[in-house]
């Protein structure tokens, strides 16, 4: 089995398995990827980039569908908060 990768996300460092999508990483630490414009916590819904919940920055790039990305060691993920 391939060792963990390190995931950056709001500046803590997250042991993720391969192959993981950053939604998936951000699901299972309880983080949001983005608040609405009334403040409420948003995060993944369809799942195959449709619905657009799922941005953050990612690697500097924003607005990135975290659903259709997989997890590379060292990536760097900023949420809203």
């Amino acid at each position: 089995m391939p060792e963990d990768l390190t995931v950056w996300v709001n500046g803590r460092a997250l042991q993720v398995a391969p192959c993981s999508t950053v939604s998936a990483v951000l699901l299972t630490a309880g983080i949001p990827c983005r608040r609405s414009v009334t403040g409420e916590a948003r995060t993944a819904l369809c799942g195959m980039g449709i619905c657009f919940e799922c941005r953050a920055t990612v690697n500097g790039a924003r607005h990135t569908r975290t659903c259709q990305l997989i997890c590379h060691d060292g990536m760097v993920v900023e949420t809203e908060r």
